[in-house]
């Protein structure tokens, strides 16, 4: 095992051919059945980046080159004889810290967890494995998954590739810098407010939420829980909004209890060419103002779309109030880290909740009555919260999409001080709660949505942004498909200077 400041140098015949560590893993893929490259050399050609560059971004925090080695020969193998497994074999991959991976710790940032050491891999790893990936390690994230930040006490912080002053993004933080860097072509994360999402955004590349319960979690839990949380999912992440459709082709289903009898079979898109889409876009949200520069970029893609798609509109929206599904979801979101409270703590929350004003529906009196919960008030909560899911389903009988903001702005100034709803982002030349721009993560989150993070270009400042496509309940493939268009049709992944 080598920590985040081992680096590897591995001998290397003819000239660098430091452009393919950019190239798509389906393309690296056709790449390694066509004999171009082997595994073997897909391999070191990531680990040469990670040597240049990982001393500065720190995303992969962890290696075992043995195993990787091991299994890029048997790749290698594989391929000569004609018996490729996926359009993945051969191709280098690196996953999330909390992710488990036989015989190397699970973390989670958190210091009291480096004994946690597995002894199967994750249900969602394995099934990469499965297919061929070469994995060889593991990638950095924030204390318990619970931040937009990664950072934590064992493995340090994860800068941007962009901008190494900027946040990543979180919690697969480490995930999209090793993407944007060329340090490995195929990531798996997980979300449960924006964590894929946001870090796909901030540092230019493609990820996916799936809906809820599509991707097996299992193999993604703290030590002792074998209870999947709410509105949490695991989900790809890569270069091309097409790795992300292959990736899902190997990743959905179930597994365990749920597989004795129950199947994922994802509908294709209703439509075959970009001229029959129908398209909703929302550039900004009383709860979340949105930097100008980044709805520049969305307004850019809006136009652009506007004369090849069948009808688009910037107005329409499901029926219910911004206002409604930030409280909802915050509710939601909060009860489940009760899951992990101690009574003590519960009770405490509950004093502290009768010393706000009821009507304050401000971050932390949310929080605090989140903790605070009933079980009765929390199925009143998601009673309506599936009212509104309802909604949503409505509003895709006549929208195939809706497209907006992944956050409020694009990567802002590493802040690691005190609490994250104490800390503030500028947007628009004013301070803002960085707590505010979760709207943007629940908005399909909490109702078990699926949404695609497309890059759509650079703000004048010099960093990426990307445009959050929402589809309906199991309509993964609609929105992974208009990623693809827009990859095609307006531009895609960009490689960060210097790289």
């Amino acid at each position: 095992m080598h920590g985040p400041r081992a680096l590897v140098s591995l001998p290397r015949k003819g000239k660098r051919m430091s452009e393919i560590v950019f190239k798509s893993a389906l393309e690296l893929g056709r790449m390694l059945k066509k004999k171009k490259l082997s595994a073997v050399e897909l391999l070191g050609e990531c680990l040469t980046q990670y040597a240049r560059h990982n001393a500065r971004i720190n995303a992969v925090i962890l290696t075992d080159l043995n195993r990787a080695r091991a299994a890029a020969q048997a790749a290698d193998k594989r391929l000569a004889a004609g018996e490729t497994l996926s359009p993945f074999d051969g191709v280098t991959m690196t996953a999330k810290e909390s992710f488990d991976w036989q015989g190397h710790p699970s973390t989670w940032g958190d210091p009291a967890l480096i004994d946690n050491v597995p002894t199967k891999n994750a249900v969602a790893l394995q099934r990469m494995l499965d297919a061929g990936a070469v994995m060889y390690g593991k990638t950095n994230v924030p204390l318990s998954l619970a931040d937009w930040q990664s950072f934590n006490a064992v493995y340090g912080t994860t800068n941007n590739p962009w901008d190494v002053t900027r946040t990543p993004g979180g919690s697969s933080g480490g995930s999209a810098a090793a993407l944007a860097t060329g340090m490995t072509a195929l990531e798996i994360g997980s979300d449960i407010g924006a964590s894929i999402r946001n870090p796909a955004h901030y540092c230019g590349v493609y990820g996916h939420k799936p809906t809820y319960g599509v991707v097996p979690y299992r193999g993604h839990l703290m030590p002792g829980s074998v209870s999947i949380s709410d509105i949490t999912v695991a989900g790809p992440l890569a270069r091309s909004a097409r790795d992300l459709s292959a990736m899902m082709g190997l990743l959905a289903g179930t597994e365990g209890i749920e597989a004795h009898g129950l199947q994922v079979k994802l509908p294709k898109p209703r439509f075959t060419a970009l001229k029959e889409l129908r398209v909703a876009v929302k550039l900004n949200s009383p709860v979340s103002d949105v930097d100008q520069s980044y709805q520049n970029r969305l307004i850019a893609l809006g136009e652009f779309l506007k004369k090849k798609v069948k009808t688009l509109s910037y107005t329409a929206e499901p029926g219910f109030s911004d206002e409604e599904a930030y409280e909802n979801y915050i509710t939601l979101l909060r009860a489940t880290a009760t899951k992990r409270m101690s009574e003590a703590e519960i009770d405490a929350a509950r004093e502290k909740a009768r010393s706000f004003d009821p009507g304050d529906k401000s971050y932390v009196p949310l929080m605090t009555r989140a903790f605070a919960l009933s079980h009765g008030e929390w199925l009143r909560a998601n009673e309506r919260r599936h009212q509104m899911a309802v909604a949503w389903d409505q509003f895709f009988e006549d929208w195939d999409v809706l497209l907006c903001p992944a956050a409020a702005s694009a990567a802002w100034p590493h802040d690691q001080v005190g609490e994250r709803h104490e800390r503030f982002i500028p947007v628009n030349g004013k301070q803002v709660s960085t707590i505010d721009q979760r709207f943007w993560a629940g908005y399909s989150g909490n109702f078990y949505l699926p949404s695609t993070i497309a890059p759509i270009g650079l703000i004048p400042a010099g960093l990426p942004v990307g445009v959050q496509i929402i589809s309906r309940a199991y309509g993964d493939y609609t929105s992974l498909k208009v990623a693809e268009w827009i990859e095609e049709e307006f531009g895609g992944f960009a490689v960060p200077p210097g790289y």
